[in-house]
């Protein structure tokens, strides 16, 4: 098993991770680091922006907060109490990571230290920044993490296994890149959720989250809503209200309006508030800004539709199944694609 000084680096980390994300003040020298150090991080937190629109501050704290909520001694234990790790036979593991959300590939690389491999970092330059600053702070609670991470510039080179997250066109050309090692190769996915018709005004505002965290960018993001026959859609409207700033930030503003006047040129029906369109259609990947829905007369049929499905879906999100409001909050123990990555690993 890892020991006790890995593990307490990790939920050190995810204490200074839970501060940050809160947008508290230096806690003290007991968190670790200095004021200094501290503010730094702060500092890049809010001018991230300038180099990827979609960073805003309160995304990036909100993936700061959700990491620290999961870094914690009794998560990081009973998550890793499954495995037989770290290895006996370290490998060296290329990451490519995504850039759609804020520290999207933390998970990769958590597991790959975890495991007891190398880990070989390829950022995506939509988000190259967080990571490499927060490995600098993980090295210094725990200094055998500077040795087995390692953060790629140029092509990448002497690795053992690959583990890629991209979209349905860049899986092609990995599939056939990497097609001689072992490998996890994500493509394109979302996420939808399965309205009753009994949900609670407080499950309606929580559902906006599920929409809007991150501006919808990432897997986990809904993308198309189920509603059962005569569902009043006016009830979704005043429940994502509170939303409705979202449409400032220039870049979601844009994809609105553009897809708004596609739609209008095509003539398609569609329902808009100000901030969102929503779209009948039978589709699962709504375009940025907009919601497909669509309605159901037979839940069971709908699940089995669904589950027909699954290689296009990240989660589901309804009564039965993720609460409202959780969508963007995995637990250490969700794999992207449903594929167990320490599993992997582990069997290299």
């Amino acid at each position: 098993m890892h020991t006790d000084s890995t593990i307490k680096a990790l939920t050190q980390l995810g204490e200074l991770l839970t501060y940050w994300g809160g947008g508290s003040a230096w806690p003290g020298f007991a968190c670790g680091i200095t004021e200094s150090e501290y503010n730094q991080m702060q500092e890049l937190m809010q001018r991230v922006h300038v180099f990827n629109g979609w960073f805003d501050y309160e995304s990036v704290k909100m993936a700061f907060l959700n990491w620290g909520n999961e870094l914690t001694e009794h998560k990081i234990k009973d998550w890793l109490c499954a495995y037989q790790v770290p290895t006996a036979r370290p490998k060296t593991v290329a990451v490519i990571m995504a850039g759609n959300i804020p520290l999207v590939g933390f998970h990769d690389l958590l597991c790959v230290y975890l495991s007891g491999h190398k880990a070989l970092v390829k950022l995506s330059s939509d988000d190259d920044r967080l990571l490499p600053a927060l490995h600098n702070i993980w090295s210094c609670f725990d200094p055998v993490c500077k040795e087995r991470i390692a953060f790629a510039e140029g092509k990448l080179e002497n690795f053992d296994a690959v583990i890629a997250t991209g979209s349905n066109n860049s899986s092609i050309y990995f599939e056939n890149y990497f097609a001689k090692y072992p490998s996890i190769i994500r493509k394109n996915r979302t996420s939808v959720a399965v309205l009753t018709g009994n949900e609670t005004d407080e499950e309606l505002v929580a559902l906006g989250k599920d929409i809007f965290t991150y501006y919808g960018l990432g897997c986990r993001n809904v993308t198309k809503l189920y509603l059962p026959e005569g569902y009043e859609l006016n009830k979704i409207f005043t429940g994502i209200y509170p939303y409705q700033e979202v449409v400032n930030n220039k870049k979601y503003g844009n994809n609105y309006d553009y897809n708004k006047a596609v739609f209008l040129l095509e003539r398609y029906d569609v329902l808009e508030n100000g901030f969102i369109l929503f779209k009948e259609d039978e589709g699962l990947h709504s375009p940025l800004g907009t919601m497909y829905y669509q309605y159901y007369t037979d839940r069971n049929s709908l699940i089995d539709d669904l589950l027909s499905r699954k290689d296009e879906l990240q989660c589901i999100v309804g009564e039965g199944y993720i609460p409202f409001g959780c969508a963007q909050q995995p637990s250490l123990n969700d794999y992207a694609d449903g594929v167990d990555t320490m599993m992997f690993l582990q069997s290299l």
